[in-house]
């Protein structure tokens, strides 16, 4: 099995910045992609960030110019730098890891969620 543990939530004043960081362990032949996603209650959990296993990323175009995603290979980390962050990024933030345990068996494997609240 692969686990996933996210921290460095918490509450952060507008135009300050946050760390998160996530590490996936266990049972881990390659991992895919890395990445962070958010939900606020009632809505969709939506991408914010992703690094590929070649270091390829993707950003959601309302974090753009302000979050930076960045990733350790040994051990498995992803972190996500949030700059100038606004109250309208606060959300639970996700870690999901799309991993192969072995050659033939890919799964996606969430972290248990960590708390963002930007406010003054």
């Amino acid at each position: 099995q692969v686990q996933v543990v996210e921290s460095g939530g918490g509450l952060v004043q507008p135009g300050g910045s946050l760390s998160l960081s996530c590490e996936a362990s266990g049972s881990i032949y390659h991992i895919v992609a890395m990445g962070w996603y958010r939900q606020v209650s009632g809505n969709q959990r939506e991408l914010v960030a992703e690094v590929t296993s070649g270091g390829s990323t993707t950003y959601a175009d309302s974090v753009k110019g302000r979050f930076t995603i960045s990733r350790d290979y040994i051990p498995n980390r992803v972190y996500l730098q949030m700059s100038s962050p606004k109250p309208e990024d606060t959300a639970v933030y996700y870690c999901k890891v799309y991993v192969y345990s072995d050659p033939q068996t890919p799964n996606e494997v969430w972290g248990q969620g960590t708390q963002v609240t930007v406010s003054s």
